[in-house]
């Protein structure tokens, strides 16, 4: 596994094994607040502890373990505008730009090149005293703006921004991620009953065992007599730390300055009646009224007015140097004499208690609690709020569907509302369960519906825009969602379904829209006070139909599934459209279809395509030609992030494997003059890997060209290193001695 890890890990160990009861530390889940994969901490009962670090979906395949990694959608980079027509230039200000020889932006006007500057130049012009964190300076207009961080080692994350037309101010934020997303995966060895994980190197893996078992005793052999941790750790002669961020020796003897008191004074609206508060969280667009009812406690106004100063403190805190509407999720309320009819109508008679709703008035969580207790539910990062979220999707859709009046619009509408909620990290919880054990947990108003009603209804809707003449783009984001089971389906039943008639139909909406939906995007995803997130649509569709192949049963899709999969994917390629993810799944969809025969024809006949379109070079470099596809790959796919050097390798590995494929079944045998060409070009570009030149040397051998087969598997034997299984190593020797000895 990666370094960082194990450092990650020896940091979380400095925490004691239990925890003190107090009033402000409860038992529970916590989530880190931090970017990338989320930290979850959970304090257990008999003060124990866990820590998890790394969580999302995974397939048992025989003895493998696949590990589905989550959407990236999240950037490290903070962004917040702000709007002006008449602003001829834009002003950006670069908070704390603490690494700024690492940070780069940079400038597009339309299908122009961007224009990249590094922050320590724009820096040196601004600033030359350098005597500022931050960085304030012009650009001109631009359609997109990209922020680059460069790492050490040659990777670089690169986040592409759309700008609102009118932009006059955009204020840049940079927080790294504490754990990234892992490239893993499992093996269950069943000799030793272990599975090992390990990142896609296979190096260094970590070895579990089921809890269950019995556990192998390991017993250090030389045990220290003492283990201490010490601050400014020194000895006679010893250099002085330098800090490899700022070149400077440390010096336990600085002043501490709180550089991090908020600039922003942010202040809670707390309306005087429920009427009023009621109202003003109906125009409150994103947020949920909270009403605390604590009729029964003498100082239920002071205890409410102190919690509201702190809930207060803590957000000037979280928006730090102006207002940020994404932080600012709720409004309050406390209940008083005059409203003893509005508990009595909803049946709300638990004091303390507390009651939230939505912007229509209507009840959507109940907790008998008092607010202090659960005053820290009610913070931004917290899973409250995405399961308010959804109940209020639900209790909306269900409104809409029962209206026989609602328009087609409200339908999309409904739709869409619950398709864009994330789903909550605690997913699998019944939020509607209520038991005398949990009834100071928050419990959540239950909504039943028709699944067989909804498929209808959507089904419906699909079919009545098939003769759009321009893309609905609440539609077309709402089918994305659902394609990718991330949509109202996984939101109303939780369970992820297979692609059905009804979602091919709508993949056939977006690919006949498709340069409409490409025009009208940015604007879309930047639409004020809304959240829209659409990306490429080809990698949009292609990533759906690739992890559709890991819903269905033992990723053997139906005859008639094959056909509508395939048939997406040459739609895609037809309308010019195959972009290199969408040539990835395909490939990798094909390649696990056979013929009847056993054959992989279509596989092959469609990589040969691929391959003589954009791979061979009749004349000039073929890492020339590789070069020029990279750069014109999604800047937000993987391989875009990963870098040169794996999308240089991605391609020799997929030449190898389908000339393999030619080598190891009879029925491919039609193709070994195409195969030798494609093996060729995968030693060309990774030189002499003992895979590579075996494969190539087994093709010259049924080709008849012995000779030529026994040179080049002499050379594959030559190659051969510690890192090759030695399972594959006896299988590559035995080959060169059987085409010596003539019984190949």
């Amino acid at each position: 596994m990666r370094n960082f890890i194990w450092s990650f890990l020896a940091f979380f160990c400095l925490i004691s094994a239990s925890f003190s009861q107090t009033k402000n530390i409860e038992k529970g889940s916590y989530l880190s607040t931090n970017k990338g994969q989320k930290i979850k901490l959970n304090l257990l009962e008999d003060n124990k502890y866990e820590l998890v670090f790394y969580s999302g979906d995974y397939e048992v395949k025989g003895d493998s373990l696949l590990f589905v990694p989550g959407t990236k959608s999240e950037s490290a980079f903070d962004l917040a505008f702000k709007n002006d027509k008449k602003a001829k230039k834009v002003k950006v200000k670069f908070s704390d730009a603490v690494y700024y020889y690492s940070f780069y932006i940079g400038t597009q006007k339309g299908p122009e090149d961007i224009q990249y500057q590094r922050l320590s130049d724009i820096r040196e012009k601004v600033n030359p005293e350098g005597d500022k964190l931050d960085v304030d300076f012009e650009i001109e207009r631009a359609d997109y703006l990209y922020l680059v961080y460069e790492e050490y080692g040659g990777k670089s994350r690169v986040s592409k921004f759309a700008l609102p037309k009118e932009v006059s101010e955009i204020a840049i934020k940079y927080q790294p991620e504490v754990l990234g997303d892992l490239n893993i995966k499992g093996f269950f060895d069943q000799k030793t009953s272990e599975l090992m994980i390990s990142e896609q190197s296979g190096k260094d893996p970590l070895v579990f065992r089921n809890a269950k078992d019995k556990q192998p005793e390991k017993v250090s052999k030389v045990i220290p007599l003492e283990n201490k941790i010490i601050s400014d750790w020194n000895y006679p002669g010893k250099e002085p730390l330098v800090s490899e961020d700022f070149g400077l020796a440390t010096d336990s003897t600085a002043v501490a300055v709180d550089s991090y008191a908020p600039a922003f004074d942010f202040k809670l609206k707390i309306e005087n009646d429920l009427k009023s508060a009621i109202s003003s969280n109906k125009n409150a667009r994103n947020k949920f009224l909270a009403v605390v009812v604590d009729n029964k406690n003498p100082s239920a106004k002071a205890d409410f007015d102190a919690a509201i100063k702190d809930q207060e403190s803590q957000m000037s805190y979280t928006m730090y140097d102006a207002y940020h509407p994404e932080y600012d999720l709720y409004n309050y309320y406390l209940t008083t004499e005059n409203d003893k009819k509005w508990l009595k109508s909803n049946k709300i008679t638990d004091s303390p208690s507390i009651v939230i709703l939505n912007n229509n008035g209507e009840i959507l969580a109940t907790a008998k609690s008092n607010f202090k207790d659960k005053q820290y539910q009610f913070n931004y990062y917290d899973g409250l709020y995405k399961k308010l979220q959804r109940t209020d999707g639900l209790l909306d859709f269900n409104k809409t569907l029962k209206n026989k009046k609602a328009s087609d619009a409200d339908l999309i509408q409904a739709f869409n509302k619950v398709a864009v909620l994330e789903i909550p990290y605690d997913y699998e919880t019944d939020y509607t369960v209520t038991t005398d054990d949990n009834a100071a947990e928050f419990k959540f108003a239950n909504v039943t519906l028709d699944k067989k009603e909804i498929a209808q209804v959507w089904k419906k809707l699909i079919e009545a825009h098939q003769k759009d003449t321009k893309p609905n783009m609440y539609l077309v984001e709402t089918i994305l969602k659902e394609i990718k089971n991330q949509g109202f389906s996984k939101q109303f039943f939780k369970d992820d379904k297979v692609l059905n008639d009804t979602d091919f139909l709508a993949i056939d909406y977006l690919i006949k829209h498709y340069d409409a939906i490409d025009a009208e995007r940015a604007a879309f995803t930047a639409k004020e006070g809304e959240t829209h997130v659409i990306g490429s649509l080809n990698t949009e569709i292609a990533t759906a139909l690739q992890q559709n192949t890991y819903v269905v049963e033992n990723n053997t899709p139906a005859a008639k599934g094959d056909s509508k999969t395939i048939s997406v994917y040459k739609k895609l390629i037809a309308a010019g459209k195959g972009n290199f993810e969408c040539y990835q799944n395909y490939f990798t969809y094909l390649a696990e279809i056979q013929d009847r025969d056993g054959s992989n024809t279509n596989y092959l006949k469609e990589f040969s395509t691929y391959f003589n379109a954009n791979l061979a070079a009749d004349k000039g470099s073929v890492i020339e030609k590789l070069d020029t596809m990279f750069t014109s790959i999604d800047p937000n796919s993987e391989y875009s992030y990963n870098g040169w050097n794996a999308f240089k390798e991605y391609h020799s590995n997929l030449c190898n494997e389908a000339s393999w494929t030619v080598v190891s079944k009879l029925g491919n045998t039609g193709f070994i003059k195409s195969a030798i060409t494609w093996s060729e070009y995968s030693l060309v570009v990774s030189k002499n890997n003992p895979y590579y030149l075996d494969t190539l040397a087994q093709l010259y051998y049924k080709d008849g060209q012995k000779e030529k087969a026994i040179t080049t598997q002499t050379l594959a034997v030559k190659y051969l290193t510690d890192y090759v299984e030695e399972e594959t190593a006896t299988d590559i020797r035995e080959t060169l001695s059987k085409m010596q000895n003539g019984t190949y």
